[in-house]
């Protein structure tokens, strides 16, 4: 009974045209790395796992700017064409599988990370012109601390469990400094 309810609360919101799609995908990707809930893996978070670390680095090595700028997105599906995820070609099919529900706040979300890693990169670019160390450190605390909210979004969309962030709370990170 309490799986019913489960899967109930699932496909609560996924089109009628989507449901035994994502009933054959659910049934597909189980017992793997993705999401038997939303058909999503959390290991693309990763590659932005990646830039954070880089531009944690930036306050006390600057030069590490240069990196951080050869970093570029990833689509889903070229993250895992370029990765090492075991079941990486699965990870890709199943993406054009995810039901509207969680693919377009997914989407939103990851569309919202690019735009503040692109800032950040933009500010902290300014901020080591300025030679201002201190103000280079803030505005690195911040932007990392926005990111991470972003990837933690992102989880937990993956996992079936959130929602997108408002995009008012983004625009006001971006239009600070």
């Amino acid at each position: 009974m309490e799986d019913q309810e489960f899967d109930r609360s699932l496909t609560e919101g996924v089109p009628p045209d989507e449901l035994a799609d994502y009933a054959l995908w659910r049934r597909r990707v189980q017992g793997t790395n993705i999401s038997d809930k939303t058909l999503l893996a959390t290991d693309y978070l990763n590659h932005f796992n990646e830039i954070v670390m880089l531009i944690e680095m930036v306050p006390d090595m600057p030069d590490m700017l240069e990196e951080c700028q050869i970093w570029q997105p990833k689509s889903y599906a070229e993250h895992f064409r370029d990765s090492g995820f075991s079941d990486k070609e699965l990870a890709i099919e199943a993406y054009g599988h995810v039901p509207s529900k969680f693919r377009r706040p997914f989407e939103d979300t990851i569309v919202q990370a690019h735009q503040v890693i692109a800032h950040t990169l933009e500010r902290v670019s300014t901020d080591i012109e300025g030679g201002d160390p201190d103000k280079l450190r803030a505005d690195c605390q911040t932007s990392v601390a926005m990111i991470h909210r972003i990837i933690q979004v992102a989880n937990g969309i993956i996992h079936g469990t959130a929602h997108v962030m408002e995009q008012g709370e983004i625009d006001q990170y971006l239009s600070n400094g």
